[in-house]
């Protein structure tokens, strides 16, 4: 079992956590002009890279805070974490606010 360390709640076995997707991918600025190529391609194509990668994670059966984290992809292992933005107002393209649907 790995540990996850949850930036809120501390280490947690990793059941309690659920994947949210690579973090960085932007939103279309103009949604209505895509075709249904472009949604495909925004909806189901994601970074995959091999070694670190930015993510975000979900602590679903804790605090269910949403974080941003680093991880290894070739060892699975965490190499850090941040605590995304709070305030919509602050909040940039790639995190969304809090209370926000994922």
């Amino acid at each position: 079992m790995q540990m996850i360390r949850c930036p809120h709640c501390g280490p947690r076995e990793e059941t309690e956590f659920h994947y949210g997707a690579a973090a960085g991918v932007a939103y279309p600025e103009r949604p209505a002009d895509l075709d249904d190529t472009a949604w495909a391609h925004y909806l189901f194509f994601r970074p995959n890279p091999k070694g670190s990668m930015t993510e975000r994670w979900c602590h679903t059966t804790g605090c269910r805070q949403w974080f941003t984290v680093e991880r290894d992809t070739r060892t699975h292992a965490f190499t850090g974490e941040t605590v995304p933005s709070r305030s919509p107002a602050t909040a940039s393209p790639t995190e969304p606010a809090s209370g926000a649907a994922r």
